[in-house]
């Protein structure tokens, strides 16, 4: 009897996963059979239990927070927007036993900001709150929307000034602290920072939010995270957190393991019902 084809998502923490849920319901809507399943992998063991896994039949991984960067280093080849990410949250297991590596963050984002949430970016002044490899992956997407102004604000500045280095090319791009962020104002803040695993929010100036501005916080949670909530009371026309990312960008993933897009708008709206029902 065959068995169903292994894929899994590493993290740490991994816990709070939705990914093994959304390919589930991938797998069903598209008539793949596989098994998905969620690991926790500190960095330390990270690329010892990436070759285990592949080593005992599986096929493809994602790679969450904080591993990205190091999957990058990973990967034996990369595709044109990981090599500029340079972080990496799939990989897929070649025919030849080499690994190759994509980012699929930045086209999540951006499918769930236009075409789910409604929001135009063009000629936007837009803060991204951290500067980890979640934010290397998203940064030339972004830039690609022709902002008036994108800043990255990250508690080590040198970090955020080096991916403005990086990025440079690409669009009006500024790395800063924290602390150089008081009279300044954004029509999109964008939360990539981990802070809202452990329930913390950045250090923002209240008035930070441009009149009819949009919060976006990457992670997502059962209940509305902390940078959700702080975006609501900020009275943002849209503060949503990451699970639509989250689906698209695992759609993106899906495609390059299994050969098919499934339909991500049927899967949000499960997820959204599930949440609901479970509060």
């Amino acid at each position: 009897m065959t068995q169903p084809d292994r894929y899994a998502v590493f993290g740490h923490p991994i816990e709070h996963s939705q990914s093994p849920r959304i390919h589930a319901l991938f797998a069903a809507q598209t008539g793949q059979d596989l098994i998905y399943t969620a690991e926790d992998v500190p960095p330390d063991r990270f690329e010892s239990c990436v070759r285990a896994f592949f080593d005992g039949g599986g096929r493809g991984l994602n790679c969450t927070i904080p591993l990205k960067e190091m999957a990058w280093l990973l990967a034996d080849n990369r595709s044109a927007r990981a090599k500029r990410a340079r972080a990496v949250n799939t990989l897929l297991l070649r025919g030849d036993g080499s690994i190759f590596g994509d980012n699929t963050d930045g086209i999540g984002l951006l499918r769930d900001l236009r075409d789910n949430l409604g929001l135009n970016l063009a000629g936007t002044k837009i803060l991204i709150l951290g500067a980890g490899g979640a934010t290397r992956g998203i940064l030339a997407p972004l830039l690609a929307e022709r902002p008036d102004r994108l800043v990255i604000a990250n508690r080590t500045v040198a970090t955020a000034e080096t991916l403005t280095v990086e990025f440079g090319d690409l669009g009006p791009v500024e790395g800063c602290g924290f602390a150089a962020l008081a009279g300044r104002r954004f029509d999109l803040i964008i939360n990539a920072t981990a802070a809202s695993l452990s329930g913390e929010l950045p250090p923002l100036p209240a008035d930070i939010l441009a009149p009819g501005g949009s919060c976006y916080d990457l992670a997502y949670a059962a209940e509305p995270t902390p940078f959700v909530r702080w975006g609501q009371e900020k009275q943002a026309v849209v503060s949503a957190d990451g699970i639509g990312m989250l689906v698209e960008q695992a759609a993106e993933a899906f495609l390059l393991w299994r050969g098919v897009r499934p339909q991500t708008r049927p899967v949000i709206e499960t997820l959204e019902a599930e949440r609901r029902t479970a509060k």
